[in-house]
């Protein structure tokens, strides 16, 4: 393998020594203009294409931010009824619901420190970051879904 990526780099580089002896001194220098024109052109390009990347990234991790923010407070409001709705319910059960309760906050304020504490990285970092939270906060919806189904019986 690096025995034909060397044979063909020589061949290569040998074809163009014989092309660009070829060329009369202005012809260089016009061809020499013309490619650095195009490799500043092509840097130009290249940097407003990192800008507009950066920039779509800060956009997609404030809008999910705001997403999840919005739904943490909405689990806040759901525990918050729940306690409610447990409130008159016997001592022994009255014991479990807030225990169940107690594990629910936790978990809804442990994925509102997470949000918080989140310093934007790289694109490989955000993606890891935004499957893991949203597992989580699916795993914390499911969990409230399932205390209210399973109490209402």
């Amino acid at each position: 393998m690096k025995k034909t990526v060397f044979t063909l780099a020589a061949t290569a580089f040998i074809a163009v020594i014989i092309i660009t002896s070829c060329n009369s001194s202005s012809q260089k220098i016009e061809n020499a203009e013309d490619n650095l024109q195009n490799a500043k052109e092509a840097v130009i390009d290249a940097r407003t294409d990192l800008n507009l990347a950066v920039l779509d990234s800060i956009t997609e991790f404030q809008q999910f931010k705001l997403e999840s923010q919005n739904e943490i407070i909405a689990n806040e409001k759901s525990i918050a009824g729940l306690k409610l709705r447990f409130a008159d319910a016997s001592q022994e059960n009255k014991i479990l619901y807030e225990k169940k309760v107690a594990e629910l906050e936790e978990k809804n304020s442990a994925l509102k420190v997470k949000l918080a504490e989140y310093q934007e990285g790289n694109t490989d970092q955000w993606q890891i970051f935004k499957s893991e939270f949203n597992r989580d906060m699916a795993d914390l919806r499911k969990a409230l879904s399932d205390f209210t189904t399973n109490n209402k019986k």
